[in-house]
């Protein structure tokens, strides 16, 4: 029998389940995670080596230009917003900004702002169209290293999509100045949606999705970098944002019939109201968002 060390304390993982690739149905074939026995974290153990093929062109909505972008960014001005309840200025650095909609707000808010991103097309746009400057590359841990220092430092639903998340993070608080701030957003494992849906969860979103990071482990692993946890919760603007997708879209995973899709995507919007006692209490929520300050050196 083949054993699987988790990527974060090497003990021996447990399997967990099996799930195709329901989101975007781009193989058929079967994707293993397995579960820590000791700290919880559930990790892809068979990463398909041509994982680029599940990120198709398609995978990113980049907008037709700026005032586009600007016309549907409202939904993602609670990231600016949190971030402005520590800090209102400084250097900020986003991993993984996509097409840049939150970059774009820090930048105009007047963040002196820097990108790291791996799609080739998002970096054209946000180079050419948003004019911030952007580190094209899929290594975001020899990226960081050329950097400067910064005060904030943002991965919003990134985490996920990596093997082992902790060493970009460790490069990432080498790079945070004193008193500076990192934003996490992830996929929330203890949420009532994944107990309820397990392998047909839209947030589990194999094979893209590496590791499931629950919330104690990663406080306890930053911690030990020197970081104060400063805010945790399920409940922000945009978690509860992927409680209504999930509901919406996990549905689409039991059925292929564009009508019954339609059909359960309504199902689904009824489930996420009613369910509102149940997701935004206990930490139930279907991500979580997390802050951290860098200790100030005396």
């Amino acid at each position: 029998m083949t054993h699987f060390n988790c990527p974060i304390c090497s003990v021996v993982g447990i399997p967990f389940l099996q799930a195709y690739d329901y989101n975007r149905r781009i193989s058929n074939e079967v994707f293993s995670y397995y579960k820590c026995p000791s700290c919880d974290l559930i990790y892809l153990v068979n990463v398909p080596k041509d994982l680029d093929r599940y990120y198709p062109t398609d995978y990113y909505a980049i907008p037709a230009d700026r005032e586009s972008l600007l016309k549907n960014s409202a939904q993602e001005r609670y990231k600016l917003e949190m971030v402005q309840q520590f800090l209102n200025k400084g250097r900020l650095l986003e991993i993984g900004p996509a097409w840049g909609t939150f970059a774009f707000l820090a930048h105009q808010a007047g963040f002196d702002v820097d990108v790291i991103e791996m799609d080739k097309l998002c970096c054209d746009f946000i180079q050419n169209k948003l004019g911030i400057k952007v580190i094209c590359s899929n290594d975001p841990i020899a990226a960081i290293a050329d950097t400067a220092g910064y005060d904030v430092i943002a991965l919003w639903q990134v985490i996920e999509h990596l093997s082992n998340p902790f060493p970009i993070l460790k490069a990432a608080t080498q790079k945070l100045l004193p008193g500076g701030i990192l934003v996490v957003a992830a996929p929330n494992p203890a949420s009532f949606q994944f107990k309820i849906l397990g392998r047909f969860w839209t947030h589990l979103d194999a094979p893209r999705h590496l590791a499931l990071i629950p919330s104690d482990l990663l406080v306890r692993q930053m911690e030990t970098l020197g970081l104060e946890c400063l805010l945790l919760t399920t409940t922000d603007k945009g978690s509860l944002g992927w409680n209504s997708f999930g509901w919406a879209f996990s549905f689409h995973n039991f059925f292929r019939g564009r009508f019954v899709k339609y059909a359960v995507r309504c199902v689904g919007r009824i489930l996420t109201k009613l369910l509102i006692p149940v997701e935004q209490s206990g930490f139930r929520g279907s991500a979580y968002t997390a802050i951290f300050q860098k200790k100030q050196t005396i």
